[in-house]
């Protein structure tokens, strides 16, 4: 039987199996978030030093989009995914076995740049479809969403039956897996690009001033970013503690709500590519501050706090699904330079927000985070209806 093609010249087999190794390989980056304080008890360390690990990561995260991510321009992407994935999975297997919490912290760093094959995989799916880019794009950005807001799930419970240590373990089978599925399923594409590597970064530099668009569309997503990875990881302190004093599998039961958040992300992809994406954002940032009111008014709840990641999740989804869908109509033979340009940004935000929120966190509990996140968001807000506001005036 042959495989049903669409009209963007991929498979939805192929699309599938984009969409499931994004999301296995993009969960590296939370898994260690519902399970900080059993890292911290394993070697003896402070909640501190143990929400290092979340920060590292992100950083090495980073550190990949903005050095390696480039050259699926310039070099076969099929190629530098499954090189990236080969050298994820022997990480993966190293932190197994780690002796110490400095070995973690190297580990995550390096962990967080082999991830980040899951965004060579978007452009690559973007080059391809020149026709239903958000549709596309939505599918496999929902996958990456569920793998992001599964590892909690999955890494809470591993933990709380097992041990850490098997969360990593089980990821490196994973990963194996979906090398070998790319191996067979993933197309190649032809790249255009002719340029050295230095010249190759001047040019993902250079997006930046080609279109404000970019520039905007990146603020927002790594401001939001931020207050997603702030939520999560403070999350985990604040459900641990009273009045809950919930264990691993209880807090990563979270991420089940959050999932259901996910599966939204193909429609804010749609009315992306029906030019809607000023609309979308206007509703999906509107949804994260009413999550994040609920969170600090009834911070003493546990039914309350589901409705926040829900609706918090879903707005922040919403959001990156629309920008991403959104910078892939500006040039096709940028596509993985320019996606460099948001990634980087997006996580930058995510690493700055991890780390402001666990500042404020010691500072003032979650009173104090509730309110970060909120800065964060109304400030994302405001630069989304900035443009009407603008228009406003003018008309007058």
């Amino acid at each position: 039987m042959q495989k049903q093609i669409s009209s963007n010249g991929l498979t939805k087999v192929q699309v599938m199996i984009m969409a499931i190794a994004a999301g296995v390989c993009v969960a590296n980056v939370y898994y260690n978030q519902p399970i900080l304080k059993d890292i911290a008890s394993s070697f003896g360390v402070s909640e501190g030093e143990a929400g290092s690990i979340s920060v590292l990561t992100q950083v090495g995260y980073g550190f990949g989009l903005f050095f390696l991510i480039p050259l699926g321009d310039k070099i076969n992407k099929k190629k530098l995914i499954l090189c990236l994935l080969t050298c994820l999975f022997c990480l993966l297997i190293l932190m197994t076995f780690s002796q110490n919490i400095v070995e973690v912290w190297i580990l995550s760093v390096a962990i967080g740049i082999a991830t980040v094959s899951a965004q060579v995989i978007l452009p690559l799916a973007a080059s391809i479809d020149r026709v239903t880019t958000g549709k596309t794009v939505g599918n496999i950005f929902t996958g990456i969403l569920i793998g992001v807001l599964g590892a909690r799930v999955f890494s809470g419970y591993i933990t709380e039956w097992l041990s850490w240590r098997y969360v990593y373990g089980f990821s490196a089978g994973m990963i194996l897996i979906v090398t070998i599925l790319l191996q067979i399923y993933l197309p190649n594409v032809k790249n255009e690009y002719s340029g050295d590597y230095l010249d190759l970064l001047k040019s993902t530099l250079q997006q930046l001033k080609r279109f404000s668009l970019l520039r905007e569309t990146s603020l927002i997503g790594g401001l939001l970013f931020g207050v997603f990875c702030s939520f999560w990881t403070t999350l985990t302190f604040h459900l641990s503690g009273a009045p809950f004093n919930f264990q691993s599998d209880t807090i990563g039961m979270y991420g089940f709500v959050a999932i259901a958040g996910a599966l939204m992300a193909p429609v804010f992809g749609k009315l992306a590519d029906q030019g809607n994406s000023q609309r979308s954002l206007t509703i999906a940032v509107s949804m994260v501050i009413t999550g994040l009111v609920i969170a600090k008014i009834a911070s003493s709840s546990a039914i309350a706090i589901a409705v926040a990641v829900l609706l918090l999740d879903i707005g922040v989804q919403a959001t990156q699904v629309t920008n991403v869908a959104t910078i892939y109509t500006l040039d096709a033979q940028s596509n993985s330079r320019i996606n460099t340009v948001y990634m980087t940004t997006y996580f930058m935000g995510g690493a700055v927000g991890t780390s402001i929120g666990l500042f404020c966190w010691h500072l003032g509990g979650w009173n104090l985070v509730t309110w970060q996140m909120l800065i964060f968001t109304l400030l994302a807000f405001f630069i989304i209806v900035r443009p009407k506001i603008t228009t406003a005036k003018t008309n007058k």
